[in-house]
C-alpha cells in the first residue's frame, strides 16, 4: 500500500466483507419480534456509542415505528445518576426507573464489550446484567470477540478485527453501516428517509 488511506480503506473493506449476515438476520428478528409484541427497545453505549445509541434511536422510531429509547439522551438525570450513585450503575437504574420488562429489548453498542475482570464498561456490563435479571432480549453490535456482551448476548453483530491498530474506529464505523442496514431491513422499515422517499416520488 503506498498510504496510510489506501491501507485503512482496504482493511476496512476486509472487516465488511467478514460481517456475518446470519447474525445480523437474528438481530432483525429479535427487533421485529419485539415491535410486534408492543416491546420497548432502550439503547446504550459509551463514548462514539453513545452517539450510535442516541441516532439510531432517532432511525427506529421514524423509520422503523418502534418505542425506542436512548439512555444517556437526558444528560441531567445521567449526570445526577453518575454524581449521587456512580457511573456504574448510571445505566442499569435508569433502565430499572423506566421499568424495563421481558416483552422489551436492550441494543448496545460497544467496541469491546465489557468485562467484570478486569472491570471494563461496567456501565454496560450493569445494563446487560440488568436486562437478564427482567427477562429483557439483550442484543448488540460490538468489535471484540469474547467480551461480555458478546458472550451474555441473546444475538449480536460482531466487527471482525482485520488490524489490531484500527479497532476502534473500524468497529465504530461499521457498527453505523450495520445499524442502517437494519433499519432500512424490509422486515422492520416502515417508511423512506427523506432523500429515498423523495427519490421514489420522482420515480413515480
Amino acid at each position: 500500500m503506498n498510504s496510510f488511506s489506501e491501507k485503512f480503506l482496504a482493511d476496512t473493506t476486509q472487516v465488511l466483507q467478514q460481517i456475518s449476515i446470519i447474525e445480523i438476520e437474528s438481530l432483525v428478528e429479535i427487533l421485529e419480534k419485539t415491535r410486534s409484541k408492543g416491546g420497548r427497545l432502550f439503547l446504550v453505549g459509551s463514548g462514539g456509542g453513545a452517539g450510535h445509541a442516541s441516532h439510531a434511536t432517532c432511525d427506529f422510531r421514524k423509520l422503523c415505528g418502534i418505542e425506542a429509547y436512548c439512555v444517556s439522551d437526558n444528560v441531567s438525570e445521567l449526570t445526577a445518576r453518575v454524581n449521587d450513585d456512580g457511573w456504574d450503575t448510571s445505566y442499569s437504574k435508569w433502565l430499572e426507573a423506566s421499568r424495563l420488562n421481558a416483552m422489551d429489548c436492550l441494543l448496545v453498542f460497544s467496541v469491546g464489550g465489557g468485562s467484570i475482570h478486569p472491570p471494563v464498561s461496567l456501565n454496560l456490563v450493569n445494563a446487560v446484567l440488568f436486562a437478564e435479571e427482567v427477562n429483557a432480549k439483550v442484543v448488540g453490535i460490538v468489535g471484540r470477540n469474547g467480551g461480555f456482551l458478546r458472550e451474555r448476548a441473546t444475538a449480536s453483530v460482531l466487527i471482525p478485527t482485520v488490524e489490531k491498530s484500527f479497532v476502534t474506529p473500524q468497529a465504530e464505523g461499521l457498527q453505523a453501516v450495520v445499524w442502517h442496514l437494519i433499519v432500512s431491513h424490509p422486515k422492520l422499515a416502515v417508511s423512506l428517509a427523506k432523500w429515498e422517499g423523495i427519490e421514489s416520488e420522482k420515480s413515480n
